[in-house]
């Protein structure tokens, strides 16, 4: 953690790092770069993903580099954090960790934490009665305010939460203002609370607080002038009643005026019509506390107005609503009021909103006959019924925002529960809860509830399968459980595996008057019959969707699949993202739960094969664009495509998305060489060949390994000899990346055969270096240098540069490994400048590599050093994990020899925090060792230490 380092967010977006006393200034540099600090400083010491940072910088509107800007972003900061740190020395206060950016730096450094906790003390002394200590602590907390929080920032993040520190303010505000009139201090506070209410007219609590105020202080006249304002300004830019906190106080103005006691009311009809909880309702904590509190705030205040639970079909929001409901009734004396609005009901048409509007009339007391007729005057009568009353009504399965909008202005006091699988944006007075799935525990214990504990105990490991195959969806759950309890001959496993089949899981997911796929249906039905055209062109999305078997989509394919725009495709993902048919997952990108993409498949559209091959070439074309900009200086095997492919227009570009596509475009390919159709396989071709080098750079072995596995199939079932060399090349290179030579070495000599018999020279050449790599990455360095020789000769007399640097590289590699360093560095020489010549920044970086081990080889670290730094560089930019790998080892082995032990510690931590050794015996091994040799050199510093108290001084 960072000593002396505060973070201030109540105000300009400033820092400080305070020494001595006296604070001194850092210069955060631009609006944005500060953006992405304040971002940083609101959840310290917890990780933040790069996409939520551009989603936060920017929202929907974020450029193509953005990410490439948060970069310069964090390197803008760590300079201004860390100005003495060496340019190659890790950042200890601003960490890249897997998760995402991390600031190091304890709460209490960043004022807005420091706000919030010293606001729950003062909460806590009040409800202890402790008034005094509120008000220190209180004070305390608005003395942080130095202006507008986040000043000068804007975007997404920067908006909601200055909006979310100014509320936090208004109630720090109110709250110092009950303290003082509990002190019987309200003189002092009147001006205050003036100047606050012309700065928030609507705010009722500060209001009332200043009626309060003015009373006590012998100005009723005045504290009824501020009612009249306060009323007047509701109805006339909100249409709404005074709620129920300031009409009370209005009332007892006026009594206390007048001396007198207000006339009794007449008694109201008031209704009990909530469904009955579930006896067995399993979890949802967290969303029970949250929604309970929106209904039955803890501070006795005003319900919140509008409350929504959206969610897709079978996720439980009626059993939730009804539990939430039953939990906060007793806020709520003037009665409870239930309607289902059949908003997805299969084969029932949905409620209309004057059928509601008349139900609820009815159940408040007006005479069937007396409910208008005209949807306007019905939804008057019902703010009317509502005006001076507490009462909650729950509005189930609405069918979208439409059907109950004439409910919505409801006067303060009461509130709406509205269940729907619809998203619903209502403005400011809206608190919306979208509904997940369930945890794994949730969806035991509701297993046990409904087959016994007993059975669903018995095997853990059946129970586990079982719940994720039912997604974590309550109604799928509940259908499992009641065909369990229905045939206790059954085991869990038994129903695990009857549900293991894709083909019939829907069908097994329904019993009784309960199914999955009916649920489903409803939902992709309305969109169906739906009046707008985007409701159409979502419902063919999703039956499209389920002929495409990856985990998740953007705009682009999906506008291929369809064969519209990209615009187009985005309106129709977002339709189904609000009628939850699809999960928005981060910015941009969509996902089916596997009910719903198994829904999906049984849909069959008109004009499926050419959709798919219309979204494979996209998936195709894309990754072969990026292959090849990432490294211009590679051999292309994958054949060209006709589509429109994502574009990149640099290397940082196509890196960053083919490491975000990566497992969609993995899927696609096995998808593809599945097929038997022909075109389709050899779109799945291509793919894997576009992929190797990403592959190969990320160490995605395992995959590199199935893929090209599946395309020798595929390449034999298709009469393509060229196709198979290359898959025999690929899978020959994971062979050797997880240090199985033979294996790689049998693969390679297949290739060779295949390379020989087209005649083609390059392959052939290609292919011969890769014999000298598969030996030179495991040890066995005298088998690997007649084979770079070889293919030294051949790439000479074909002209092809790159391949003449492959060879010196190899051929270098094994005269080192041979004890020949002096030879290998002539042979690195010529490979260096050649690349250096060509930009090929790969082969640069390689030679550095080993250049650097070459010096290490000859008892000079210090040359070594600045060779290895470049190298790193290089092969860090090209995200090459191999050689990233290899170059902090020998990084580390560099400082160590220098003395320079904290240096090679952090060369080596990183080497571990990166994964290790990489699945590699031979890397893991040299791993060890040199944690083995740094372990020895600190020990022997620390024993020489002991030794000479004198030098122990110095250091």
């Amino acid at each position: 953690m960072s000593e002396g380092l505060f973070i201030r967010l109540l105000g300009a977006v400033t820092a400080e790092f305070r020494r001595d006393g006296a604070p001194e200034a850092i210069d955060l540099g631009p609006a944005r770069q500060r953006g992405v600090l304040a971002v940083l400083a609101t959840a310290p010491s917890e990780p933040v993903p790069m996409d939520l940072l551009v989603a936060h910088i920017w929202g929907d509107d974020a450029p193509r580099n953005a990410e490439q800007s948060v970069y310069t972003y964090i390197a803008g900061l760590r300079r201004a954090f860390e100005p003495g740190r060496g340019r190659r020395e890790p950042s200890r206060l601003l960490l890249n960790t897997s998760a995402g950016y991390v600031l190091r730096l304890e709460p209490d450094r960043v004022d807005a934490i420091l706000l919030a906790r010293w606001l729950d003390e003062a909460h806590r002394h009040q409800d202890a009665g402790d008034d005094r200590q509120a008000l220190h602590r209180l004070d305390q907390a608005l003395a942080l305010w130095r202006g507008t929080a986040l000043s000068g920032m804007h975007g997404p993040f920067a908006d909601k939460e200055r909006a979310r520190l100014e509320q936090l303010r208004l109630a720090a505000l109110e709250r110092r203002a009950e303290s003082l009139l509990r002190l019987d201090r309200h003189r002092e506070i009147v001006d205050d609370l003036r100047h606050l209410t012309r700065q928030h007219p609507l705010r009722e609590r500060t209001r009332e607080l200043l009626m309060k105020a003015l009373h006590r202080s012998g100005l009723p006249a005045e504290a009824l002038e501020v009612y009249e304002e306060g009323r007047a300004l509701l109805a006339e830019r909100l249409g709404l009643s005074p709620g129920e906190g300031l009409r009370r106080c209005h009332e007892m103005v006026l009594r206390a005026d007048s001396g007198s006691v207000s006339p009794p009311l007449a008694e109201p009809v008031v209704p009990h019509q909530l469904p009955r909880p579930l006896t067995g309702f399993v979890g949802r904590a967290r969303e029970v506390v949250r929604l309970k509190e929106r209904l039955a705030p803890w501070d006795k205040a005003d319900p919140h107005p509008l409350v929504i639970i959206t969610g897709p079909a079978g996720v439980g929001k009626s059993a939730l609503a009804a539990q939430v409901a039953d939990l906060a009734k007793e806020r709520f004396p003037d009665g409870q009021l239930y309607v289902n609005c059949r908003g997805a009901t299969p084969e029932v048409p949905a409620l209309t909103t004057l059928d509601v509007l008349g139900r609820f009339l009815r159940g408040l007391g007006v005479a069937p006959g007396s409910v208008p007729a005209d949807l306007d005057e019905a939804a008057a009568m019902w703010r009317s019924r509502l005006h001076g009353r507490r009462v909650l009504a729950l509005l189930d399965d609405a069918a979208d925002l439409a059907q109950i909008r004439p409910l919505l202005a409801t006067p303060l006091g009461s509130a709406l529960l509205v269940t729907s699988r619809e998203t619903m944006a209502w403005g400011e007075d809206a608190f919306q809860l979208e509904l997940g799935r369930m945890s794994h525990a949730e969806s035991a214990t509701m297993l046990a509830r409904l087959a016994g504990a007993g059975r669903v105990s018995a095997d853990a490991g059946q129970t586990a399968r079982l719940v994720r195959l039912c997604e974590g969806l309550p109604l799928a759950l509940r259908i499992a459980g009641a065909r369990l309890a229905g045939h206790p001959e059954w085991s869990v496993a038994a129903l695990a595996a009857r549900l293991s089949d894709e083909q019939s899981r829907l069908h097994e997911l329904s019993t009784g008057d309960l199914a999955v796929r009916s649920s489903l249906s409803a939902g992709f039905t309305a969109l169906q019959t739906g009046s707008r055209p985007v409701d159409r062109l979502a419902a063919r999305t999703l039956s499209l969707l389920g002929l495409l078997h990856v985990p998740e989509v953007t705009a682009e394919p999906v506008g291929a699949l369809l064969g519209v725009s990209v615009r187009e495709a985005e309106r129709a993902l977002e339709r189904l993202a609000d009628a939850h048919l699809l999960d928005r997952t981060v910015r941009g990108r969509y996902q089916l739960h596997d009910l719903v993409r198994l829904f999906a498949g049984e849909l069959r559209p008109e004009g499926a094969r050419e959709a798919l091959v219309r979204a494979l070439s996209y998936y195709a074309a894309s990754a072969r664009l990026a292959n090849h900009v990432s490294d211009p200086h590679r051999l292309e095997h994958a054949a060209p495509v006709d589509a429109v492919p994502h574009e990149v227009t640099t290397a940082e570009e196509a890196a960053a998305w083919l490491y975000q596509e990566e497992a969609v475009l993995t899927a696609a390919a096995r998808q593809a060489l599945g097929s038997a159709d022909p075109v389709v396989a050899r779109l799945g071709i291509g793919l894997t060949f576009s992929l190797h080098r990403h592959q190969e750079r990320s160490y995605r072995i395992m995959e590199m390994k199935e893929l090209n596995t599946l395309v020798l199939t595929a390449s034999e079932r298709l009469g393509e000899p060229s196709d198979a060399a290359v898959a025999h090349g690929h899978i020959s290179n994971a062979l050797r990346l997880l240090g199985d030579t033979d294996g790689a070495v049998a693969h390679l000599m297949a290739e060779l055969e295949l390379t020989r018999g087209t005649g083609d020279g390059v392959d052939e050449m290609r292919t011969l270096g890769n014999l000298a790599n598969a030996y030179n990455t495991n040890g066995r360095y005298e088998e690997a240098l007649p084979w770079a020789e070889r293919q030294l000769v051949l790439a000479r007399s074909l002209g092809i540069r790159v391949g003449v640097r492959y060879a010196l590289r190899g051929a270098a590699q094994a005269l080192l490994g041979m004890g020949r360093p002096e030879q290998a560095f002539e042979l690195l020489e010529e490979a260096y400048t050649g690349a250096r010549q060509d930009g090929d920044r790969h082969n640069e970086g390689q030679a550095l590599l080993l250049m650097g081990e070459c010096h290490l080889a000859l008892d000079d670290p210090g040359r070594a050093l600045p060779r290895l730094l470049a190298a790193y560089d290089h092969l860090s930019a090209s995200g090459y994990r191999f050689g990233i790998l290899r170059c902090l080892l020998e990084l580390a082995r560099a400082h160590r020899l220098l003395g320079e032990l904290d240096q090679a510690v952090l060369r080596v931590t990183e080497a571990v925090l990166s994964g290790g050794g990489l699945g590699n015996a031979r890397w893991e091994g040299r791993l060890r060792e040199e944690q083995d040799a740094l372990r020895r050199a600190r020990e022997e510093r620390a024993h020489g230490r002991r030794g000479t108290p004198a030098a122990e001084a110095r250091e």
